[in-house]
C-alpha cells in the first residue's frame, strides 16, 4: 500500500478539511455567543465591562476550538465523507483500485495536519490566552486588587498588604459547601514609610465555616535596626479578602500546559496531596491527537455504506452520535479511574480501543 501524497490524497483532503472547518466554524461560533451572553450577569459588578466581558470571550477562543476539535472532526468527516459517497465519487475511487482502507489514510493525513494544529495551539497558545483572559476577568471585578499570574501563582492586595500563594485547591466539604486552601503563602505588610514591615510566611492557609486560618507560620518582623521572628503552628487570620474572589484567580488545571500540569503532579505527590485532577487533564492531553484520529477512523466505514443513501441530516445524526458516545465512554473510563484509582493512561486508551475494534468489526464486513 503506497502512503506517498497522491491527486486523490488532495482531493479527500480538501472536501474533509472544508466541513471540518465548517462544522468547527459552527460549533465553536455557538460556544462563543452563550458564553457571552452568559457574561451579561457580572457586568457592573466592580469595573467589569461590557468590553472586558468581550475581549474575556475573544482570549477563550484558543481554548473552545481546541475543546470542540475532536467533535468537529468526527461530524465534519463524515458529512464530506457522505457527500462524496452520495454523488458516488468514493465508488469511482474504489474502482481505480484503490482499497477502503488506503482512503482510510487520505483521511487520517488530513485530519493530522490539523490535529498538530490543535495540540501545538492547547500547549501555547490557549493556556496564554486563557491567563490572559482571568487576569482581564479578575482585574476588573476587583477593581485592580487581585491579579493571576501563570508563573507566580496568585497575587492579591488589602490596604497595606500584600498576598502571594504559589497554588490553590477549592474542596468540597462533606457536609456541604466548600473549603479554600491557598498553599505557599506570603504576606508581605508595607509600612507607612514605604518599606517592608513584616514578611509572613505560611504552609497555607485556609477558608472554612470561622474564617481564615494560617498553619505552619514564620513572620519576620523588621525594625529600623533589627528583625524578631516568631513562628506558630497555626493562627486565625483577620481579612476582608473574598475567597470566591481568591477562589476565580487559582489557575485551573485544564488552563495549564502539560510541563505546568507535570510539575503540579510531582509538587503534590512529593507533599503527601492528591494529584487524580491533574493526572486526569494531563494524560487527556498526551492522548487527545489518538482520541481524534481514532475516533474519526471509526466512523469512516459508515462512508462506503449507509452514508451513499442518507442525507445530511443522517451524516450529521451519526457524528453527533458517535461524539457523543466516545465522550461518554472517556467520561466514564475516567470516572472509574478517579473512583478505583487505577492508571489514568488505561482509562484514556481504552475508549480509542474499543472504538477501533467496533469499527474493525464493521469495516470487515462492508469490506466483505
Amino acid at each position: 500500500m503506497k502512503l506517498r501524497p497522491m491527486r486523490f490524497d488532495l482531493y479527500l483532503g480538501r472536501a474533509v478539511f472544508g466541513t471540518v472547518l465548517l462544522t468547527w466554524a459552527v460549533l465553536v461560533g455557538l460556544d462563543v455567543v452563550m458564553a457571552f451572553s452568559g457574561e451579561f450577569k457580572d457586568v457592573g459588578k466592580g469595573g467589569y465591562t461590557l468590553g472586558h466581558a468581550a475581549a474575556w470571550v475573544l482570549y477563550t477562543v484558543p481554548r473552545r476550538a481546541y475543546t470542540f476539535f475532536p467533535t468537529a472532526a468526527v461530524i465534519g468527516s463524515l458529512m464530506g465523507l457522505g457527500q462524496l459517497a452520495a454523488t458516488s465519487e468514493l465508488t469511482a475511487l474504489r474502482a481505480l483500485g484503490l482499497s477502503r482502507k488506503r482512503l482510510s489514510v487520505s483521511v487520517a493525513i488530513a485530519l493530522s495536519l490539523l490535529t498538530a494544529v490543535m495540540v501545538f495551539s492547547g500547549e501555547v497558545v490557549a493556556p496564554w490566552a486563557q491567563s490572559r483572559a482571568d487576569n482581564i476577568k479578575l482585574s476588573a471585578k476587583s477593581g485592580g486588587s487581585l491579579a493571576a499570574s501563570r508563573y507566580s501563582g496568585l497575587w492579591a492586595r488589602e490596604g497595606d498588604t500584600f498576598l502571594s500563594a504559589g497554588s490553590g485547591d477549592e474542596l468540597l466539604q462533606p457536609g456541604g459547601g466548600t473549603r479554600l486552601v491557598l498553599r505557599d503563602v506570603r504576606l508581605y505588610k508595607i509600612g507607612a514609610d514605604g518599606q517592608l514591615a513584616s514578611l509572613t510566611y505560611a504552609g497555607s492557609a485556609e477558608h472554612g465555616d470561622s474564617g481564615w486560618v494560617l498553619n505552619k507560620v514564620r513572620r519576620d518582623t523588621f525594625g529600623e535596626r533589627s528583625a524578631t521572628r516568631q513562628t506558630v503552628e497555626s493562627e486565625p487570620w483577620q481579612t476582608q479578602l473574598d475567597p470566591a474572589a481568591l477562589a476565580s484567580g487559582l489557575s485551573k488545571p485544564r488552563n495549564l500546559t502539560a510541563m505546568d500540569l507535570r510539575t503540579s503532579i510531582e509538587y503534590r505527590k512529593r507533599n503527601g496531596l492528591d494529584a487524580r485532577d491533574y493526572e486526569d487533564i494531563y494524560w487527556s492531553r498526551w492522548f487527545y491527537p489518538v482520541n481524534v484520529l481514532a475516533l474519526c477512523l471509526a466512523a469512516v466505514p459508515f462512508a462506503f455504506g449507509s452514508l451513499r443513501s442518507g442525507g445530511m441530516g443522517k451524516r450529521l445524526f451519526l457524528g453527533i452520535l458517535f461524539a457523543l458516545g466516545f465522550w461518554l465512554l472517556q467520561l466514564f473510563f475516567g470516572r472509574m479511574a478517579g473512583a478505583l484509582k487505577f492508571d489514568y493512561r488505561l482509562a484514556y486508551a481504552l475508549p480509542p480501543i474499543v472504538m477501533l475494534a467496533v469499527s474493525g468489526m464493521l469495516f470487515r464486513r462492508k469490506s466483505g
